[in-house]
């Protein structure tokens, strides 16, 4: 099933909450959808944090993830990552966490796009470069 980019908001959170890890599990909730460009978040919970009390990466991945799979999906044929490299740059220090995907090209095979992980407070947390494949 493909999400067409006329979708209300509405449709495409509930297109997306069947991501059951990233909906469920990590709380992840999208706040902008469109082509090319998607703003997901989560509210820092216990769950999140690692031993050392930071948010762990896997965490953090999952969120820039989630951004990744909504811009690259809304309005085009269905899209899967095929290499993505993340780094992480500052510890979280607010609330929560929002991740912003924008794409730098979509093409009609491959997309590529950036993701920036950003704090509540406007820290800087990560950036995640992607490539991704349409079926």
């Amino acid at each position: 099933m493909t999400v067409d980019e006329s979708m209300p908001l509405e449709q495409v959170q509930d297109f997306f909450a069947h991501d059951l890890f990233a909906y469920e599990a990590c709380g992840c909730r999208i706040v902008e959808a469109s082509r090319g460009h998607a703003v997901t978040e989560f509210a820092i919970a216990p769950i999140h944090r690692n031993a050392m009390d930071a948010v762990m990466g896997g965490a953090i991945f999952t969120l820039a993830d989630y951004a990744l799979a909504v811009a690259s999906n809304v309005g085009e044929n269905p899209t899967v990552s095929i290499s993505n490299t993340i780094e992480f740059l500052s510890p979280a220090r607010g609330e929560r966490l929002i991740a912003t995907c924008d794409a730098d090209k979509s093409g009609r095979n491959l997309g590529f796009y950036t993701v920036d992980v950003t704090d509540d407070l406007g820290t800087h947390v990560a950036r995640m470069a992607a490539t991704c494949f349409r079926r």
